[in-house]
C-alpha cells in the first residue's frame, strides 16, 4: 500500500479501541453507506466493497476497531520469509506463490470448494520483472494471468468498475507507479493493485502486488470477513508486542477466545 505509516497510525488506534471494548468475536464495523472517494465511474460500488477499493489505494477506511477473521483456522508462515505470516480463515487454504517468470515472495489464500463459488486473497509483496515492463502490461498480467485464469475465462466480458492510475512519484533515483483496477466479470468482483518501483541503475523492476475476488453477491462480507482482517495482519510487524492473555501465541486481537488457550 502506498501510506504504510499511515496505515500503522491508524491500526495503532485501532487497537486501543479494540483492547477497550474486549470484543474479538465479531467484526463490529459498519460501512453499509460508505461510497468510493476514488474513480468510480460504477454507481453500484457502495458499502464495504467501496470501502475496501478505497484501502486498496491508501484511503483507512472508517474502522471502529480491528478487523479480524470472522472463523480463525491455521496459521501460515512462508518457509523462505517468515515475517510473511498470517492466520488465515477455517475452510481456506494457503499456498507460497510460484512463478518462473517473476520469481516472487508472495502467497494465495483460496477458499476450498467449486472453483466458480471460490474466493482469493493473494499478496506478493515482492517480485521482478523487466524494465520494457509498462505498469500497465503488469496489471493486465495480474488481471489475465492470475485472476481470470484461475476462475478458467478469457476475460472478455468485464466491466471496469473503478479505475486508478496516479502520476508517477520520481524522487533520489526513484520511480514509483501505482495502478489499481475494481472488476467485476460474470458473477465475480475483483480488487487488484500494482506498485512499481524502479532504481537507477538495476536492471529489473521491483513490483508488488495484490488480488482479491470472490463471488459478487458475497463481496461485502469478505471484505469484512477476510479480505480486510488478511491485510491488517500485515501491518503487525511484530506481533510480539502485543497482549496475549492466554499465551497461546495469537494476540487478542486476533484470538477468538483471548483467554482460552485452546482456541486461536
Amino acid at each position: 500500500m502506498k501510506s504504510t505509516k499511515l496505515y500503522s497510525i491508524l491500526l495503532i488506534i485501532l487497537i486501543v479501541l479494540s483492547c477497550s471494548s474486549d470484543n474479538n468475536e465479531s467484526n463490529e464495523n459498519n460501512l453499509a453507506n460508505y461510497t468510493p472517494r476514488i474513480n468510480c465511474t460504477s454507481n453500484t460500488v457502495v458499502g464495504p466493497t467501496a470501502a475496501y477499493w478505497d484501502y486498496g489505494n491508501s484511503v483507512p477506511p472508517p474502522l471502529t476497531q480491528v478487523p479480524i477473521i470472522a472463523n480463525p483456522g491455521s496459521q501460515f508462515i512462508h518457509s523462505q520469509h517468515p515475517y510473511l505470516g498470517l492466520t488465515i480463515p477455517q475452510g481456506y487454504t494457503a499456498s507460497e506463490d510460484t512463478d518462473q517468470f517473476t520469481a516472487p515472495l508472495g502467497v494465495n489464500i483460496i477458499r476450498n470448494g467449486n472453483k466458480s463459488n471460490a474466493a482469493v486473497w493473494r499478496y506478493v509483496p515482492l517480485s521482478s520483472y523487466p524494465l520494457n515492463f509498462s505498469v500497465d502490461d503488469i496489471i493486465a498480467r495480474e488481471i489475465n494471468d492470475k485472476m481470470f485464469k484461475f476462475y478458467g475465462t478469457n476475460g472478455n466480458n468485464f466491466e471496469v468498475l473503478c479505475k486508478n492510475t496516479p502520476p508517477p512519484i520520481s524522487e533520489n533515483g526513484l520511480t514509483r507507479v501505482f495502478s489499481s483496477r475494481l472488476i467485476r466479470f460474470g458473477n465475480l468482483t475483483g480488487l487488484v493493485w500494482v506498485s512499481v518501483t524502479a532504481v537507477q541503475g538495476l536492471p529489473t523492476l521491483s513490483v508488488a502486488s495484490s488480488i482479491s475476488v470472490g463471488p459478487t453477491n458475497e463481496y461485502d462480507n469478505l471484505v469484512m470477513d477476510v479480505f480486510l482482517p488478511l491485510s491488517f495482519q500485515l501491518l503487525v510487524s511484530d506481533r510480539g508486542t502485543l497482549p496475549d492473555r492466554d499465551n497461546d501465541g495469537t494476540p487478542d486481537i486476533f484470538d477468538k477466545e483471548p483467554d482460552n488457550p485452546d482456541v486461536q
